[in-house]
């Protein structure tokens, strides 16, 4: 039998089909979904991703769920934020069949409850993993019933009234969807826009022949900046395979720092709701919390990890978050995340500037230092290590344990994390100059990896 620690994550649902996840587990997890959020003679609307296994697997949660009771609409297919804005729209749990950037073997299960309010270990995955091991009980009433209900159109219309599109300028803009859900809402969305859109990998294919559909590899961007480059674009887009994040690429072919566009969007945002509170993860860029003190607004730093953000959000009544893996969070959205809409406001930042205005010089004041990005290292005993590196580092910076341990100096900070899921540490460094960057770098590896 199946390890179900292995597949049952900290967020979602995600493994191997079908060695992992198969149609009895995604039939298992439907009826325990349905008793744990209460929706017994209700409804849950359901949708999937391009991945081949997602009918499958898509009908066997159908039946589990039906068979305690509730109805299920199903959307078919929609990208991750689209089904948030199901759950929204109608208030009801969902569950969205995606393994979002992951190979083409695997797939998964994000779930919500009404609202689009996440379901994690904490608020709900525990006791579905538990009464699956169980045994889901069986339930004494009317079993539920199956239909089908598009709300793509809802969805694009719903996103574009959040953003001032009127005054756009138009512009000529490649977007690279990975063969994931991008292809399919960004003809809906963006097509009658005034936008010239040069498509790279629109074709839905659940195998991603031309590269991972994940956007914060470096890697995965290279067709995307020689495209913006060779039809002298405005800019680029760059979707994961559930278009829930998004990455931007300038009319020079860089890669624009997350936090930069989070800088963007929260200047928008403030304007908008002046005084709001703005959440931003602990290794975006120190630029972020001064551009948003500087606009009237509010910074409140949160750990890595859309159910921290969520959950601070609520808290705070935040107006708006950020993290460094192109996830971009809206009140307005049910305080969920959506790639398209960080795009919308990036199209319209760009498209209402004067003309002659490119995205590089539009983006400079927000651009304040140099950043590393993830650096990923293998290690046997990540605490050792974490404590070796803070004895070497114990006369020249303060430390705070919000999330792994950040060390801060005179102009410069980095971020030690472990992995939740693999024997990793991760390693985020910030400073004044590419030099800087890399003197720390280099400082903090030759004690990580010994």
């Amino acid at each position: 039998m199946v390890d179900l620690d292995d597949i049952i994550k900290a967020y979602d649902v995600r493994g191997v089909y079908p060695d992992q996840l198969d149609t009895d587990l995604a039939r298992a997890v439907g009826a325990a979904f349905v008793r744990v959020v209460g929706a017994a003679g209700s409804a849950i609307v359901v949708g999937r991703d391009m991945r081949p296994s997602g009918p499958e697997l898509v009908a066997a949660f159908a039946d589990g769920a039906t068979s305690q009771g509730a109805d299920v609409i199903l959307i078919g297919l929609a990208s991750t934020d689209g089904l948030y804005f199901a759950s929204g729209h109608r208030n009801l749990p969902g569950a969205m069949f995606t393994a979002s950037h992951n190979p083409a073997q695997y797939n998964g299960i994000k779930l919500c409850r009404p609202g689009a309010a996440p379901v994690g270990q904490e608020t709900g995955l525990r006791e579905i993993k538990a009464m699956i091991r169980e045994g889901v009980p069986a339930y004494d009433g009317p079993r539920g019933s199956v239909r089908e209900e598009s709300m793509t159109a809802a969805y694009a219309a719903f996103l574009r009234s959040l953003v001032d599109l009127d005054a756009m300028r138009p512009l000529k803009v490649v977007v690279d969807a990975g063969n994931g859900m991008g292809g399919y809402t960004v003809p809906v969305v963006l097509g009658d826009l005034p936008l010239e859109i040069v498509p790279l990998y629109f074709e839905l294919d659940g195998t991603f022949p031309n590269h991972e559909a994940n956007p914060i590899d470096p890697e995965n961007l290279r067709d995307l900046q020689a495209a913006v480059l060779a039809h002298g674009a405005d800019l680029g887009l760059a979707f994961d395979g559930d278009a829930d994040r998004c990455f931007v690429v300038d009319e020079r072919g860089a890669i624009v720092n997350p936090s930069t566009l989070t800088s963007l969007i929260a200047v928008r945002e403030l304007a908008k709701h002046p005084g709001a509170t703005v959440i931003h993860n602990l290794i975006t860029s120190a630029a972020v919390p001064a551009i948003v003190r500087e606009h009237g607004g509010t910074p409140v730093r949160t750990r890595v990890g859309h159910s921290f953000i969520k959950q601070t959000m609520a808290e705070t009544g935040a107006v708006f978050g950020g993290e460094h893996s192109g996830h971009f969070y809206f009140r307005d959205f049910w305080r969920a995340d959506s790639g398209m809409l960080a795009a919308l406001h990036t199209l319209s930042a760009l498209g209402s500037a004067p003309a002659g205005t490119t995205l590089s010089s539009m983006l400079a004041p927000y651009e304040r230092s140099v950043m590393s990005g993830e650096i990923n290292s293998r290690v046997d005993d990540a605490r050792a290590r974490v404590e070796a590196v803070r004895a070497a580092f114990a006369d020249r910076t303060t430390t705070d344990e919000l999330d792994g341990v950040t060390f801060q100096g005179d102009g410069w900070w980095f971020n030690l994390r472990s992995s939740n899921t693999e024997p990793l540490l991760r390693l985020n460094v910030e400073a004044a100059s590419p030099e800087a960057v890399q003197r720390l770098v280099d400082e903090v590896l030759a004690i990580v990896r010994g």
